[in-house]
């Protein structure tokens, strides 16, 4: 089943971005964007600017949403929950779901209201978004990563890959999808963190012999660690060429928890060096760095009040 309409939870550099891609290559009647009742009276009307042109995406309340194709999941944790409920009135028998979402936790929960049938595994990586002030700014789009679950249909995964053929969003689709998705918990538990401790950018984090980039490291190998126990063969090679992405990247750029601490936002940490901690308990692992981190980005947040 060709995938025509395509609606995104969450309207912030992710879901901009690809909303972006999808209006460009298949047209205006193809995204919209849908928030709950609250988000929709606070949000709905701002003017917001991609690469310096004003969005004119349409953005609809979900009390006026009717069951679209394809459900697109790119909001923060925080408001993940009440993002499944906002996707109640955007399901219908065939539509296939996919979350943008950081982490490796988002996409059972929606199989735990949806079903496995026609929910991926996913990754968004490599894009450089940067999204302050409602202006949105990208050169590097990045790519999507995804793959079937064991319970997921077929056909789901080439519904997908056909509507990001015609919308001109580059993607991947995974074989080990599993393995991905740690790959890139490894890169975000380095690099937004590491970013946002230090109020750093991609160029700061990859400087050679830096304390940020020897922290940004660290992280890594210790969330690779995490990855191993958990039976996810992630690799130093990954991790090598995670750093080498980050290091191509426009220096000026930095990741979401890095523009969460401008804008004084709450952050993903709890998916981050939470998880790994978590884990690491559980099977008995060091992890100080990433313990650091934990503790000094709770410490910035409690700053803002």
């Amino acid at each position: 089943m060709a995938i025509e309409r395509v609606a995104i939870i969450g309207r912030g550099a992710v879901g901009l971005l690809y909303a972006s891609l999808i209006e460009k290559n298949l047209g205006h009647s193809a995204v919209s964007f849908v928030m709950d009742g609250e988000r929709y009276e606070r949000h709905a009307n701002e003017s917001i600017t991609i690469n310096g042109e004003v969005c004119k995406i349409p953005t609809i309340s979900e009390d006026e949403a009717t069951p679209v194709d394809l459900v697109i999941f790119a909001t923060k944790y925080g408001g993940f929950d009440r993002a499944l409920m906002t996707a109640d009135s955007l399901a219908g028998p065939q539509t296939a779901f996919i979350s943008l979402l950081n982490g490796v936790i988002s996409e059972k929960q929606i199989a735990q209201r949806f079903g496995w049938e026609r929910t991926v595994l996913a990754v968004a990586q490599g894009m450089d978004a940067v999204f302050i002030n409602n202006n949105l700014t990208f050169s590097h789009p990045g790519e999507i990563r995804f793959g079937a679950s064991p319970q997921t249909e077929a056909s789901a995964v080439n519904d997908i890959d056909d509507l990001f053929n015609r919308a001109g969003i580059a993607h991947v689709v995974e074989e080990d999808i599993q393995h991905r998705m740690w790959v890139k918990l490894m890169l975000n538990v380095g690099i937004n963190q590491t970013c946002m401790v230090f109020g750093g950018t991609y160029g700061s984090a990859t400087e050679r012999a830096s304390e940020q980039n020897r922290c940004f490291i660290a992280a890594m190998r210790e969330a690779r660690a995490v990855a191993n126990s958990e039976g996810v063969a992630v690799t130093e090679n990954d991790l090598t060429q995670m750093a080498e992405l980050i290091a191509s990247l426009d220096p000026h750029g930095m990741p979401s928890m890095a523009q969460d601490r401008i804008n004084r936002k709450p952050t993903e940490v709890e998916l981050f060096a939470g998880t790994i901690l978590r884990l690491a308990k559980q099977h008995h692992l060091y992890v100080p760095t990433n313990q650091w981190l934990y503790e000094q980005v709770r410490q910035i947040e409690a700053s803002y009040l």
